[in-house]
């Protein structure tokens, strides 16, 4: 999906990059948001609050560290879908944009390729409030949009191959940093 919103292309679909990718951003900030409020609410009508232990959390961030770790980037159990390119000569860019940044943000509706998106669940779950949820939802969406970004510069097709060169380059160590960032704050939680 990330190669498919570039502004090479808008600027070929006759679409502005900036109303796209805003949209973009905003969808999937919404349906992290959407999802996360959904597993805190379902977390409080089952009060796992008062039968959790407060450490469930790095539990939860430990196995998705375990998880992380032993797929090596590969697709994980979940939907075996991706977006709808079509909708990218159907309809006008802010609406594909928020579509797919919506489905994408909400990370369990599209395919999934890190144990991030089960551990931001489970937390927003464990949180057991659907604003808490929504807060932990709205970061994982906005973090997960973001690498869009990157293809800002993109005018020329020269350029948005060597993005792509970049990307492909930096794939291995972002996957490294997840899974080091789940042991910060599988670390944080266990102090909590």
């Amino acid at each position: 999906m990330l190669a498919s919103i570039h502004p090479l292309g808008e600027r070929v679909r006759h679409n502005r990059w900036s109303v796209t990718v805003t949209a973009y951003l905003l969808g999937s900030a919404a349906g992290g948001a959407a999802v996360g409020a959904v597993a805190g609410g379902i977390g409080q009508a089952m009060r796992v609050d008062s039968l959790m232990p407060r450490w469930s959390a790095a539990v939860v961030l430990a196995g998705a560290f375990v998880v992380e770790l032993a797929s090596r980037g590969r697709q994980l159990p979940g939907p075996r879908r991706q977006v709808n390119e079509d909708w990218l000569n159907r309809y006008r860019g802010w609406v594909y944009g928020a579509g797919f940044g919506f489905q994408l943000g909400a990370g369990v509706t599209t395919i999934i390729t890190t144990a991030g998106v089960y551990a931001f669940v489970a937390l927003a779950f464990l949180a057991a409030s659907p604003s808490a949820g929504a807060v932990i939802g709205l970061t994982f969406g906005i973090v997960r949009a973001l690498p869009v970004l990157a293809l800002a510069r993109a005018r020329q097709p020269g350029d948005l191959h060597r993005v792509h060169r970049r990307l492909s380059r930096l794939a291995a160590p972002a996957r490294h940093l997840g899974a080091a960032a789940l042991v910060a704050l599988t670390g944080l939680a266990a102090i909590r």
